[in-house]
């Protein structure tokens, strides 16, 4: 498959898996799995091109269950879904990727969900990049994830590696 249809593929799960399953005709369970079949159906695709999608793409954002049979996004998601991740301690540093004009206002109030679940935080200062360039001028924050997990806030982590919190209250937060 090219990767112009890959990237296109991968963008429409994005949408139905993570904020608009509705827009083609599917429910996500609470924990935001959709059978396979009814997604390919949906979109009319091939089980062929959902596995080179789900298999390729560089942010592991899409899991299969253990049979196979049902697929959800990872993480991201702006409708509600309880992908039942275990608190799990975190690194001791944590960063977060932004764009640069959010910065004044993030060292006020925190990093918020915004219309996401959850904040998303990352091992490595590259992602964190990568992420906060989508947005502008990118800004990496340095998350004292240490203090926060002896503070008593939960830390859980996807599938794809992504580490989610409900918020990062300002006094945790660093430039860098």
């Amino acid at each position: 498959m090219d990767e112009k249809r890959t990237v296109k593929i991968s963008k429409s799960l994005s949408r139905v898996l993570r904020h608009d399953p509705g827009r083609v005709g599917l429910t996500l369970d609470g924990a935001g799995w959709v059978a396979v079949d009814a997604l390919l159906a949906a979109l009319r695709l091939s089980r062929a091109e959902l596995d080179h999608v789900v298999a390729t793409n560089n942010k592991r954002r899409f899991a299969y269950s253990d049979d196979g049979l049902r697929i959800r996004a990872s993480q991201g998601h702006t409708v509600a879904v309880d992908l039942g991740l275990a608190a799990t301690e975190p690194p001791p540093v944590l960063f977060h990727g932004t764009a640069e004009q959010t910065v004044s206002a993030i060292f006020r109030e925190g990093i918020r969900p915004m219309s996401r679940q959850d904040v998303h935080l990352s091992t490595d200062t590259e992602t964190a990049v990568r992420v906060g360039s989508r947005h502008g001028r990118p800004a990496v924050l340095t998350v004292d994830a240490a203090a926060m997990a002896a503070a008593g806030h939960l830390f859980r982590v996807s599938a794809n590696g992504v580490w989610l919190t409900d918020t990062v209250p300002p006094e945790y937060l660093h430039r860098g």
